[in-house]
């Protein structure tokens, strides 16, 4: 299935996702440039729920440009292996290498603001990830490293402590309400 299947096929959980996979799939009607970030308003980013054997307690990486705790991913940069984006940006941002996918078909679709801000010396500007996210499973004893330019700590957090590590009122609704899809489907 391809990329633009899998959004399009993709079975929403909230009136959120609802709304969001409209925009998303309005974007893929409009834009032929949606996997790289030549397109400056919007573009696809793939992200990991990364999950230990006992489902409670989720990988998650300190990110520097946004200071706050979050889940590993990044752009897809033309690459339309969507599932494969999450699992490569997973292994480069903590270290983990043996990470299997829970599920193939994504687990949340949103849409992220990204405010305006420095990289590498260059201004970006504001503009909009449209995110899918993976659940997958890692070894919560597997050694983790820090990947310097882009966060400055990785470990494993309890799922009850997300809310209380993640400083972005956003990010935090999507990492409660994958939990609940966890604990929901008994995955």
């Amino acid at each position: 299935m391809s990329w633009i299947e899998s959004i399009i096929n993709y079975k929403t959980y909230n009136e959120q996702e609802e709304k969001d996979k409209e925009i998303v799939v309005n974007c893929i009607k409009k834009f032929d440039d949606l996997l790289t970030r030549d397109n400056e308003i919007a573009h696809i980013t793939s992200s990991a729920f990364v999950v230990n054997k006992n489902r409670n307690k989720a990988l998650m990486v300190h990110h520097n440009i946004f200071n706050s705790w979050s889940w590993a991913g990044g752009h897809a940069d033309g690459d339309d292996d969507l599932l494969y984006v999450a699992i490569k940006e997973v292994k480069e941002e903590t270290g983990v290498e043996d990470i299997r996918p829970i599920t193939d078909e994504m687990v949340s679709l949103d849409i992220l603001p990204v405010l305006g801000h420095e990289k590498r010396g260059e201004y970006v500007a504001p503009h909009l990830h449209l995110s899918v996210a993976y659940l997958l499973e890692a070894d919560e004893d597997a050694p983790l490293i820090v990947k310097d330019d882009e966060n400055s700590d990785v470990q494993w957090i309890s799922f009850e402590e997300i809310n209380t590590y993640s400083d972005e009122p956003h990010m935090k609704v999507i990492y409660s309400k994958i939990i609940a899809k966890i604990k929901d489907s008994h995955i």
